[in-house]
């Protein structure tokens, strides 16, 4: 009787816990980090990593939680800025947030290479060391760490991604480099965040060079990164993150056998190409989805642009009208700037030297992760 009572006594508390931890994964990190001076209950059930990954998987499947994280120079004062805004807002310019910078640097250089479930990897310079430093930084919650420096240089292109390894239960970070020096070598290295070190991985054998020009990041789909190689033909190396082996996707007909700027990227969990041809004056940009993952077949067009000021255009974000935001290099302004399929896109932000990606908010410590 005594353990009835006990149980009865428990049942509401936990029924509480429960609505609550309900309500608090849908709020902004913003607000959960202030909620945790509230009292012990509310700052341990915000710390737990149950809830940090609930809270997480909710922002990354809502299509109102996701945002654009983008930063620009700002050549009055020669210096950089962190930005965010909602994608799913009509307004985003009035929207915006200036972000703090993640490190107590004066920002003259910072280029962002890819963000994974609230966590941005992005090089920085610092002017005391006058060193570049590599950090994984968690934009919400402020917190950055300093990664290993890699072992590679480059003299050239390099791409990273980064996706967590169910398998190993921990980050991998993997960067490729299409060294020019070298012929436009295939080289590539990967991080895993426990290991604490970087360490090459094997090169393909059939592969004569990667082509990352196109391309601002790493494409990260069915457990795999994906990019661009060449042989006899163009084709999409992928490697599996797990198991550390490498697979290749044929692209469309009309991209392998053609010298042209080619990417791959990720929109709404697929696979997608895209091309961009200069010919007489005239610059086409033309992209792809792959609806069945590993089926050449299944390569969709979705839509081509022909513009002689648009160049090496990369699609960042599908809106829910099926508008496809890309970034590019516009020459009648002399600047980077979005688009989509219809026209200019004015609601974000246009200038020199900048870029973005899309971001959903975390309460993932990098700190915990090493």
């Amino acid at each position: 009787m005594e353990i009835v009572d006990q149980l009865n006594q428990a049942m509401p508390v936990h029924f509480q816990e429960d609505i609550l931890a309900n309500i608090l994964f849908r709020l902004p990190v913003r607000s959960l980090l202030r909620f945790k001076c509230i009292s012990k209950l509310w700052k341990t059930l915000i710390d737990e990593p149950h809830f940090r990954m609930t809270h997480l998987n909710h922002a990354k499947n809502d299509k109102n939680s996701q945002n654009f994280l983008f930063y620009q120079l700002r050549p009055m004062e020669a210096i950089f800025s962190i930005y965010c805004c909602p994608l799913s807002s009509a307004t985003l310019a009035e929207d915006v947030r200036e972000l703090d910078f993640p490190l107590i640097v004066e920002p003259r250089f910072c280029q962002v290479y890819c963000c994974c479930d609230g966590l941005v990897i992005i090089t920085v310079y610092d002017n005391l060391a006058e060193c570049h430093r590599l950090l994984l930084w968690n934009p919400s919650t402020r917190e950055s760490i300093v990664l290993p420096t890699p072992k590679l240089s480059l003299n050239g292109i390099c791409c990273l991604g980064m996706s967590f390894d169910s398998n190993t239960g921990d980050y991998k970070i993997l960067r490729i480099l299409e060294d020019r020096n070298q012929g436009r070598k295939a080289r590539g290295e990967i991080l895993a965040l426990k290991s604490g070190s970087w360490r090459k991985i094997d090169e393909r054998p059939d592969v004569f060079q990667y082509i990352l020009l196109g391309m601002h990041s790493l494409a990260y789909i069915q457990g795999a990164f994906h990019w661009v190689g060449f042989s006899r033909n163009y084709f999409v190396v992928s490697f599996n993150i797990s198991h550390e082996v490498y697979g290749e996707i044929p692209l469309p007909e009309q991209i392998s056998m053609s010298y042209i700027d080619i990417g791959v990227s990720e929109l709404e969990g697929m696979l997608c190409a895209y091309y961009n041809v200069h010919h007489q004056g005239e610059n086409t940009f033309k992209l792809w989805i792959l609806k069945d993952y590993g089926v050449q077949e299944s390569w969709n067009a979705l839509f081509c642009i022909t513009d002689p000021n648009i160049d090496i255009p990369v699609p960042k974000y599908v809106f829910a009208n099926g508008e496809v935001l890309f970034w590019c290099i516009y020459y009648g302004r002399a600047e980077n700037s979005y688009w989509t399929q219809n026209g200019p896109f004015t609601l974000l932000p246009r200038g020199l030297r900048q870029n973005g990606f899309v971001f959903v908010e975390s309460l993932i410590s990098p700190r915990l992760l090493t």
